[in-house]
């Protein structure tokens, strides 16, 4: 393993990630809203850090291994979200504890949307910026990850993907260099985000707050610049605005290229996990959609707005909200939590296990009970037209397994740090999926969760972040040896 290696390269991105922190300074000098100072001195510590790690091991040149692009992978997201977590930290508004700074920061960066932060109204405008900004920047991290980095070390969710969708995707990438497939994703991802701010500025929103909401709407985060949310501008438009962006950022990016490309809609037309995902995402809209209209819980015009926006919201991972659905009838508020498990489809910005693992295991249940009834039969497992591998079937329960063992340990971790069984669940689930918001006592806000709570679910984040295997192959004893 080439620790010098992978210290050169964590030093050069510690001096990229310092510059995060200079646009929120620039900003804070310019508005006069007293944390200019904490920006100036987490630019200075972050830059400066890096910039040792650099140095230090300037002279160092070798390709990297598969066990070097685990631990530079699993180190990006977790020394980022440290040194991340800085300005929070070190301003006197929210003035955060280190735990709670760490919180904030990671769950921005993993783009969950979790927050310990009450009063963002009252926020310095440069802190709200940042926060906002981490998100972007970590949705676009994560499909560059997703699509060019994960299935290179033989686990992302584009391991599965490739095999339905033609073209260059086969070979793992948009484009034949992982920097050219970045550039590209990058390019994709800036569009998107300009056409998202223009929508909701011509909606009504002020332009930083559009700016500021399409960081995190196009990142699949959540986090807002109000308490309320969405909420705050009682507008039905927005929150149907909000909802295409964030349906259309949680479909692969991959497709969107394609499709893009081509200057057509085949390719989402004939892609299976995405007919598969928005088949899920109607089918569970119209059924909260219609029980809040019959339940009494809202007229028919604000079921269909409210079940259409808090549906895509949380099964795609958002985590935004326009009213409190933990206080929706009946079984209502579970459901909602219990969408976020499929989260986006591979290489998008949502979380969760990804639609097209969901696809496999629904399939290969299904095909299941047809060979309970024609033993002799051979019925193949497919995804449209294509044959899906045995070892990937195995891959895919594996990853589930893993999942769902992970999601009740870490449930199981929250009530003994004091959480009533509700609420760490929702935690629990609000986390590994990356969505944010739970129910209970993490309804609104995680301050009330303990210091070894919140240190427990921020690793949980970026386990679901990091397609769980990514961290846990690091504390295989196996993974050290040389």
């Amino acid at each position: 393993m080439h620790l010098r290696i992978i210290g050169r390269i964590i030093g050069m991105l510690l001096m990229i990630f310092s510059l995060t922190m200079a646009l929120p300074a620039i900003l804070s000098m310019w508005q006069n809203d007293g944390a200019l100072n904490a920006f100036s001195t987490a630019f200075v510590l972050t830059f400066g850090s890096g910039l040792a790690l650099w140095l230090s091991n300037l002279k160092q040149q070798h390709e990297l291994s598969i066990r070097d692009g685990f631990l530079v992978v699993s180190l990006f997201w977790t020394v980022l979200g440290l040194f991340g977590a800085l300005p929070f930290y070190l301003a006197d508004n929210p003035g955060l504890s280190v735990s709670d700074a760490v919180f904030e920061s990671i769950s921005g960066l993993t783009t969950t949307g979790a927050t310990v932060i009450t009063g963002l109204d009252e926020l310095p405008i440069s802190i709200l910026f940042y926060r906002q900004f981490l998100q972007w920047l970590g949705g676009i991290g994560i499909i560059v990850i997703a699509v060019a980095i994960l299935p290179i070390l033989g686990i992302g969710g584009m391991q599965l993907y490739r095999a339905e969708t033609p073209g260059p995707v086969k070979d793992n990438k948009l484009t034949p260099r992982i920097t050219g497939t970045a550039k590209v994703l990058f390019l994709m991802y800036v569009s998107l985000t300009l056409v998202c701010t223009l929508a909701y500025w011509l909606a009504g929103m002020s332009f930083f707050d559009a700016l500021c909401h399409s960081f995190s709407t196009v990142a699949i985060g959540g986090f807002s610049t109000h308490d309320a949310s969405m909420g705050y501008f009682q507008s039905p438009l927005i929150l149907m605005i909000c909802s295409g962006f964030m349906l259309f950022a949680a479909l692969s990016f991959t497709i969107h290229f394609h499709a893009w490309r081509s200057r057509s809609i085949r390719h989402y037309l004939r892609d299976a996990e995405t007919g598969f995902y928005l088949s899920v995402i109607a089918i569970s809209t119209l059924t909260i959609s219609v029980y809040l209209y019959f339940s009494g819980t809202y007229s028919l015009e604000d079921s269909f707005i409210h079940g259409i926006f808090h549906t895509i919201s949380v099964a795609t991972t958002s985590g935004f909200g326009a009213e409190d659905f933990s206080i929706w009838p009946s079984f209502l508020p579970v459901a909602v939590i219990m969408l976020s498990f499929i989260g986006g489809c591979a290489g998008s910005t949502g979380g969760g296990m990804k639609a097209v693992r969901v696809m496999l295991v629904a399939k290969q249940g299904i095909r299941e009970m047809k060979q309970l009834i024609h033993p002799n039969a051979v019925i193949p497992l497919k995804i449209g037209s294509h044959r899906v591998e045995a070892k990937i079937v195995s891959a895919v329960w594996s990853f589930v397994g893993v999942y769902m063992i992970s999601f009740i340990l870490i449930t199981l971790a929250m009530m003994a740090c004091g959480l009533d069984s509700l609420s760490a669940f929702s935690a629990t689930a609000a986390s590994i999926n990356n969505m944010g918001p739970g129910l209970g006592e993490v309804t609104a806000s995680y301050r009330s969760v303990s210091d070894t709570g919140k240190w427990i679910l921020c690793y949980a984040m970026l386990l679901g972040r990091l397609e769980i295997f990514t961290l846990l192959v690091l504390l295989m004893p196996s993974f050290w040896r040389r």
